[in-house]
C-alpha cells in the first residue's frame, strides 16, 4: 500500500512540474517578452499585438486568421482567440522609461491590490518624512540664521 501512495505522490508531482513548467512559458510569453493586446484593435486587439510583436502587417494577419477561422470550422481558432485575448495583457499607454516602470506594470496587471497597497506606503512615507521636517523647522530650537 505504502509502495503505491508513494509511486501516485511521486506521479503527481511529475504533473505539478509539468504544469508549472508550462504556466512558467506562458507567463513568459505572455509579460516578459511584451506581447500585449494592442489598444488600437478591432476585437479585442488579439491580432494587432501579434502583428506589433512580429513585426508583420497586422491586415496580412487578420487575413489569415480569418481564413483559418473558416476553414477550422470556427470553434478551435475562436476559442483560441478569445483565450489569447483573456491572457495576454493590455499594451501599456506609454512606453516604459526603465526596468523599474516594466516591473511595476506587471505587478499592476497582475495584482491590482498589491500595486495600490506598494503605491499607499510609498505616499504615507512621504508624508512621515513631511512631519518630520515640518516639525523641525516649526520648532522653536530651530534657527533661522
Amino acid at each position: 500500500m505504502r509502495a503505491y501512495g508513494r509511486r501516485r505522490n511521486q506521479k503527481f508531482k511529475q504533473y505539478k512540474k509539468h504544469y508549472n513548467g508550462i504556466r512558467a512559458r506562458i507567463e513568459t510569453l505572455a509579460s516578459s517578452q511584451g506581447i500585449y493586446r494592442s489598444r488600437r484593435g478591432i476585437f479585442m486587439g488579439v491580432c494587432r499585438g501579434f502583428a506589433d510583436y512580429f513585426n508583420f502587417n497586422v491586415f496580412w494577419l487578420r487575413i489569415i486568421t480569418l481564413i483559418l477561422f473558416l476553414f477550422t470550422g470556427f470553434w478551435p481558432l475562436g476559442v483560441m482567440y478569445i483565450v489569447a485575448g483573456m491572457l495576454l495583457k493590455m499594451e501599456p499607454v506609454s512606453p516604459f522609461s526603465n526596468e523599474k516602470d516594466q516591473e511595476f506594470y506587471d505587478s499592476y496587471t497582475h495584482s491590482r491590490q498589491s500595486a495600490i497597497q506598494r503605491i499607499k506606503r510609498k505616499f504615507e512615507n512621504i508624508e512621515r518624512r513631511i512631519q518630520r521636517m515640518e516639525h523641525t523647522v516649526t520648532s522653536r530650537e530651530f534657527d533661522w540664521k
